[in-house]
């Protein structure tokens, strides 16, 4: 796991399990953004995502390449780039698609932050 306030970067299916695996038993948010290498609107993504790490320490962020983890993509229902699924206690509780406003992205992570989940 990374250090409080970065962004994990899962590059293998292993990577993604093990955080998958962990982020429930926390009950933290976990934002996951899902790009592509030659997505220009993603290279204006990675630093905000980078700025809300900082912010929002009590929230796991994680990027993923959808070029390197295809299936991963495709389970989490992703089809275009950029795109953020907000998850909580294993489920996607949100999702935000593209670039053009980041302040709504920012939005979504305290609202989904801050969002006490019912057990039932």
């Amino acid at each position: 796991m990374a250090e409080e306030g970065q962004v994990i970067a899962c590059r293998d299916r292993r990577t993604w399990l093990h955080q998958m695996s962990e982020g429930p038993e926390s009950n933290k948010l976990i934002v996951v953004g899902f790009t592509a290498s030659g997505c220009e609107p993603c290279k204006f993504m990675a630093p905000v995502l980078d700025e809300l790490a900082k912010k929002f320490t009590n929230v796991i962020f994680m990027m993923v390449d959808v070029d390197e983890l295809k299936l991963v993509a495709e389970d989490c229902g992703v089809d275009s780039t950029p795109t953020f699924i907000f998850m909580k206690e294993g489920g996607i509780v949100d999702t935000f698609v593209g670039a053009a406003n980041k302040e709504e992205l920012q939005k979504l992570t305290e609202t989904h932050a801050t969002v006490v989940v019912a057990v039932a």
